[in-house]
């Protein structure tokens, strides 16, 4: 797996930063190299840094307060500090450097050497303080991470109107003593992986799951607007995702499993417990009253309580089911079925997806990226014809996922990543249609069908503008299209190449441009040599020199190739 980080170096040096530049390059390193402290001020407001390299000679005095201003105000934006100096042997500048926020030196003269390995040891600690990251992410609220780092501990918080949301399958003991282990483990993972996806869709908190059980909630670790409406939303998505399951099932006459989905709110109390293995968790009445619901639920129906009808029923159909008993607590408390939600505020008029205004309401992203992507990849899947074997759907989600990347190590805010993922899911889906002039096809789509999914105008403007970008004859003008261009092209510098390269032969060849290996090394030959160039620093950082060695290496093959024929 390919992994990427941005390094940045500060050094008025011409000759270090030629240095560093050439013994940092390569292995995923994206080196930016500046001259003043002003200039790398300005990548750092935008762009997460992994490693920073300062030459302190240049300017002590400045540099030290430098380092000082990004512990205090981009700390979470640079990760390592090295600094650069060719007075270490007295120590007084080194030690002031680390007493301010760095972590280690390099010595002037550069030994290349050691340079090298001093990087890739902070690299290795990138990496696992990334993924450490990410399982406590996986554990951890956001914002109780954000009380551990800056104040060591989460203390117990009363929340008044905190939503629980509990799912459970039905008949889950006598089904579960039917199917082998693994295979029973196999299939809660495929299903609470799919709830994990739309609870972050609806910026709910998946708290935890028992055996088949699964609750999360809303308004407790987040302050989104509107935590019942988008806790009621979540539950559509699941309960039409397990009706679509049985559907299938069905259809092929096999077994399947329903679900039974409760909501409540009310107040709880959130905290931590535990020493050696601490978990977040929530307690009060509301949980009970919410499991409740959700053991009172039919198979395929959701349940909430007279709360929660109070705050949503303007956007749902719902109906009363009585009151039920209370256990333990004793009481009775009214309870409805959700069922859609209205016709006023859904889209396509199905009753499944939240319209854009709901959506806003909710605080929500006003473009469902989510339901675009399912559908203009179902249209890929189904409709692409079977000779695209190079524009085909791989192609594409590669394309997804180099923009993303580059994006990110770009600093380019969240919006436009979804934008470029657009444009990257869009600008093959011509091909449907024809070959040549698809990218006509695929702005014409675009054009019609992105605005079911939220997306305005000027959105759909930008998109159609990177996806137009994507052809040969046109030159990319802004960032955003030129980020797309080189996605599209980051497969001439992975070591996957040959492979990717040989599928374009296959499908030109089809379509009746086929070549002998001499005329397909030359076209190879000329496209990577005089037609392309990345047009960002990152792509270029990252891809270059292996471009450059794939030229090499088609060069070498056509001279054996010319070889070969004046032997014969």
């Amino acid at each position: 797996m390919e992994r990427f980080l941005n390094i940045l170096v500060v050094d008025a040096n011409v000759k270090n930063q030629a240095g560093l530049k050439t013994v940092l390059s390569g292995g995923g390193n994206n080196v930016q190299v500046v001259a003043t402290i002003e200039e790398s001020k300005a990548i750092i407001q935008k762009k997460e840094i992994g490693i920073f390299i300062l030459n302190i000679d240049d300017d002590f005095s400045a540099s030290q307060q430098f380092i000082a201003q990004i512990k205090r105000e981009f700390q979470h934006r640079v990760k390592y500090i090295l600094v650069m100096s060719s007075e270490i042997d007295s120590g007084s500048k080194l030690v002031k450097s680390i007493h301010q926020g760095a972590i280690d030196f390099v010595q002037m003269p550069l030994n290349p050497n050691l340079v090298k390995v001093k990087v890739d040891m902070y690299k290795t600690l990138y990496y696992k303080d990334l993924r450490i990251n990410q399982l406590l992410n996986n554990i951890f609220p956001s914002t109780v991470l954000d009380d551990l780092y800056t104040k060591n501990g989460f203390m117990p918080r009363r929340i008044e109107k905190g939503v629980v949301l509990f799912t459970d399958f039905v008949d889950f003991s006598t089904k579960s003593k039917s199917i082998k282990p693994i295979r029973l483990l196999k299939k809660l993972d495929f299903y609470f992986t799919q709830f994990d996806a739309i609870m972050q869709r609806y910026k709910l908190e998946k708290i935890k799951t028992i055996g088949d059980a699964y609750m999360a909630l809303a308004g407790v670790t987040e302050e989104n607007p509107e935590p019942a409406i988008r806790a009621c939303l979540a539950a559509i998505e699941i309960r039409n995702f397990m009706l679509n399951e049985q559907y299938v099932a069905k259809a092929f006459k096999k077994d399947f499993w329903e679900i039974r989905i409760g909501i409540h709110q009310g107040p709880l109390v959130a905290g931590i417990i535990g020493d050696s293995k601490k978990s977040f968790d929530v307690w009060g009445d509301t949980v009970n009253i919410a499991a409740r619901a959700e053991q009172g639920a039919s198979p395929g129906l959701i349940e909430v309580s007279k709360n929660i009808y109070q705050e949503v029923h303007p956007y749902f159909n719902l109906s009363s089911k009585g009151k039920i008993e209370i256990k333990k607590r004793g009481g009775q408390i009214e309870m409805f079925t959700l069922d859609r939600i209205q016709q006023a505020w859904c889209l396509y008029g199905e009753g499944k997806y939240a319209s854009v205004d709901l959506r806003v309401k909710c605080g929500l992203p006003s473009v469902d990226f989510d339901h675009m992507r399912k559908d203009i990849l179902n249209r890929l899947k189904s409709l692409l014809p079977a000779e695209i074997v190079y524009h085909d759907l791989s192609h594409t989600l590669n394309v997804e996922k180099a923009v993303v990347r580059y994006a990110k190590l770009e600093g380019i805010a969240d919006e436009e990543i979804t934008l470029l993922q657009t444009a990257a899911l869009y600008h093959d889906v011509g091909f449907i249609y024809c070959y040549d002039a698809n990218e006509s096809f695929a702005i014409q789509l675009a054009t019609s069908n992105l605005p079911r999914f939220g997306y305005n105008k000027q959105q759909i403007a930008i998109v159609c503008k990177m996806i137009a970008a994507t052809q040969i004859n046109v030159q990319p003008t802004t960032q955003l299209e030129k980020l797309m261009v080189d996605a599209d092209h980051d497969y001439l510098g992975r070591a996957d190449y040959y492979i990717i390269a040989s599928r374009l032969r296959k499908e030109l060849a089809h379509f009746g441009r086929e070549m002998n290996d001499e005329t397909w090394i030359e076209f190879q030959l000329k496209y990577l040599s005089t037609i392309h160039r990345y047009h960002t620093e990152t792509a270029t950082n990252i891809r270059l020199q292996s471009k450059k060695t794939r030229i090499h290496e088609l060069q070498q093959q056509l001279e054996n190739c010319k070889k070969n024929e004046n032997i014969h």
